[in-house]
């Protein structure tokens, strides 16, 4: 078993930590509200730390799980960041969504000094690192991940190494890319169903075992036809995500008409009140579209 340290313990992070907890591995966590670093210590054991350079002291491995490429650069560096408490030979692995950019960035000054970085961002959502089965897409070098690839097995079904340095986040990307076209595609599918007079539960066991069939299709359908839209990833999550993946486009050229039209989307549905909402919640701004709303 390894000494751990977790960087973040939001949504994602907190159960996370907790099935490293679970496999026996020691852990100590570090969360800028310290709140919820006392009350992760108080279900899971282990320790808390006030700075993520305190957390990641001796720890063999160090997790992080934070917002954005500014949230990711502060727990990595500066005085108290986590690359000065590092030990030489560690790992850093990132489970944040961030830029390939900021990943290569922090790959080169975790080199400088003497530590491995993987970013190794997830899918899944947060039951699926409640149920310890996200899939985890990693980049960097092998010898590395292999060392990560065991203590990463305690919270993934899946974790598989795409290519060197922000390879991870790029396979990221492209997951996210799926999911923008898919679920505007399953909103407009069931907006017509219900606008001509369909049973949507109906209409998705005729068509979900066959092409049309989807994870959002199967997982989403329900909740989607009954306007509930507090069951997975946040809209401004996705509007975060989205942005890098355009990003990313502009500067290898690929051409993401449908993301850039369904960011657009997801912006209205910011307008109208549902950062939080998950990203299922394209269906609603339909209903108010057809509504005159």
């Amino acid at each position: 078993m390894a000494k751990v340290a977790f960087l973040g313990l939001g949504v994602m992070g907190y159960p996370m930590a907790g099935h490293l907890a679970a496999k026996g591995h020691r852990v100590t966590v570090y969360n800028r509200t310290v709140s919820k670093a006392e009350a992760w210590v108080a279900e899971h054991g282990g320790h808390a730390a006030a700075t993520p350079r305190a957390a990641a002291e001796g720890a063999e491995f160090v997790m992080a799980c934070v917002g954005n490429d500014d949230d990711l650069r502060a727990v990595c560096l500066g005085d108290e960041g986590a690359f000065c408490g590092m030990e030489t030979g560690s790992v850093f692995v990132d489970h944040t969504t961030v830029s390939a950019a900021v990943t290569r960035e922090l790959h080169g000054l975790a080199a400088e000094c003497g530590i491995a970085f993987v970013d190794a961002p997830v899918s899944g959502g947060q039951a699926g690192a409640e149920n310890g089965q996200l899939v985890v897409m990693c980049g960097g070098a092998p010898e590395a991940f292999a060392r990560a690839e065991p203590v990463i097995s305690a919270y993934a079904k899946t974790c598989r190494l795409m290519g060197e340095s922000g390879a991870g986040q790029l396979t990221k990307m492209v997951n996210q890319i799926a999911i923008a076209g898919l679920l505007q595609g399953l909103s407009e599918a069931l907006h017509f169903a219900e606008k001509a007079g369909l049973d949507g539960r109906a209409v998705i066991e005729v068509i979900g075992g066959g092409a049309a069939g989807s994870w959002q299709m199967l997982n989403r359908h329900e909740t989607m036809l009954d306007g509930e839209f507090d069951h997975g990833f946040a809209v401004d999550w996705m509007r975060k995500d989205l942005r890098i993946c355009l990003d990313a486009a502009e500067e290898n050229r690929a051409s993401l008409p449908v993301t850039a039209l369904v960011d657009q989307f997801y912006k209205d549905v910011q307008n109208m009140g549902g950062g939080r909402w998950d990203t299922s919640s394209l269906i609603e701004r339909l209903r108010r579209l057809a509504a005159g709303g």
